[in-house]
């Protein structure tokens, strides 16, 4: 972001004058004027008051490596390369471009303002303005099979579930295999991908999460969504701590699922499940029934009235009846 430095200073809501931000940039007040147009076509809203200077219309969350680092716990903070970005085509993407090589047991970490390319499950386009959200991805080693993927996205929504609980969300909520729900509808998003080829029982996979927090507006999506600030107001959501104890979060619930497997989690799960007891139907094929939570490999279980019928997660993706 090549106005960083302008918007951190006006960050306060106040009026500046375009000399005392030149005078702070070092800079000229032309320069500044050029700056401020810049920031404008890069989606911050500044109001112009005609000899006094200018002022960003809504508070600016500015996201800082080494904020991020203070709030993580030392132990996991040891582990992780840590990369924030004011902009990448997808975290997912960047944490695959910059995996350490085999053996190494550095967790990297990407967070970015801004996502140009950034992909939902199914390929499907992932909202991703500036300067409103969080975008993270990890990358993770297991040992084990393909099979603990699906169960992995369950893993990781609820390390990202007790992460917001943890700093004042009530009544987060968990869609089978991997949103997250708050408030009026989706909060967030995970997406796990497998990076590489299966070696010796050794499986690397890339896990990102997109989570709204500041955003009120999205066009062309359809689904319910919602955002942190507005489904819970009396929280001061501030990326940065945000950042931290999801970071932390994530990477506790993967050492937990390395030592214990998917069976440490699935309670956990089933209490937030947002599709208990309702009627529900595959969007492909003609399955329905009752959501009855998960089986012990992370599949969701529907109530057909015959019995209890597993879907899993790559086969068939399931909606309430209307």
């Amino acid at each position: 972001m090549k106005s960083r430095a302008l918007i951190s200073l006006m960050a306060d809501g106040q009026v500046h004058s375009g000399q005392s931000l030149a005078s702070s940039l070092g800079i000229s007040r032309t320069a500044i004027w050029k700056q401020v147009r810049r920031a404008a076509e890069e989606g911050y809203e500044i109001e112009t008051i005609r000899g006094k200077g200018y002022r960003l219309v809504n508070p600016v969350d500015l996201l800082d490596g080494n904020g991020i680092l203070e709030g993580i716990p030392e132990a996991v903070r040891r582990r992780i390369r840590l990369d924030v970005l004011d902009e990448v085509d997808s975290t997912n993407a960047e944490i695959i471009r910059q995996r350490p090589g085999p053996g190494s047991s550095v967790i990297p970490v990407c967070i970015a303002d801004c996502q140009t390319a950034g992909r939902g499950r199914r390929g499907r386009e992932w909202q991703s303005p500036r300067g409103q959200n969080l975008y993270l991805s990890l990358g993770l080693t297991f040992r084990g099979g393909f099979a603990m993927l699906d169960g992995l996205s369950l893993v990781l929504g609820v390390a990202a579930a007790e992460a917001l609980e943890a700093l004042g969300a009530d009544g987060v909520g968990l869609k089978w295999p991997n949103d997250i729900f708050l408030g009026k509808g989706k909060v967030a998003g995970i997406l796990v991908e497998l990076q590489g080829e299966l070696e010796e029982g050794v499986i690397q996979v890339v896990a990102g999460i997109g989570l709204n927090v500041h955003m009120r507006k999205a066009e062309g999506v359809t689904q319910a969504w919602d955002s942190l600030s507005v489904a819970s107001p009396s929280v001061d959501w501030v990326r940065n701590e945000l950042a931290a104890n999801m970071v932390n979060s994530l990477v506790s619930a993967a050492d937990e699922f390395s030592a214990s497997g998917f069976s440490a989690f699935r309670e956990r799960w089933q209490r937030r499940d947002i599709f208990s007891g309702k009627p529900l139907v595959a969007n492909q094929g003609d399955l329905a029934g009752l959501g009855a939570g998960i089986d012990d490999a992370g599949n969701y279980l529907l109530d057909t009235g015959q019995g209890l019928t597993p879907v899993r997660a790559g086969e068939i993706s399931l909606r309430v009846q209307p």
